[in-house]
């Protein structure tokens, strides 16, 4: 994790699993495919439906879970999916007072 550029990219659907806001990998590929995110790079929004779309560090990913919008920043791609005190370590939320 410590040699990561800022050129080094994750795909969507992989981070979301690892950072545990999806039980499985194919979850997060459906959720995906189905109701899209939004992701934020250099204050530049859009809207992508596809897994495979690259994420980077400091990016901000915009998704809907049930009737929650959450906005988080990737702070770290993580090596796997591990616990949870791990995966709280690879985001920060954004705009959310309640955590």
């Amino acid at each position: 994790m410590n040699d990561a550029t800022d050129t080094a990219a994750l795909r969507l659907d992989i981070w979301l699993w690892r950072a545990r806001f999806f039980r499985t990998r194919a979850l997060s590929t459906a959720h995906i495919k189905r109701r899209g995110a939004r992701i934020t790079r250099h204050g530049k929004t859009r809207r992508i439906n596809k897994p495979g779309t690259s994420i980077m560090l400091g990016d901000i990913v915009t998704f809907g879970r049930g009737a929650h919008i959450r906005s988080i920043e990737v702070l770290q791609f993580g090596d796997r999916r591990g616990p949870p005190d791990e995966a709280r370590a690879l985001y920060s939320m954004v705009g959310e007072d309640n955590d």
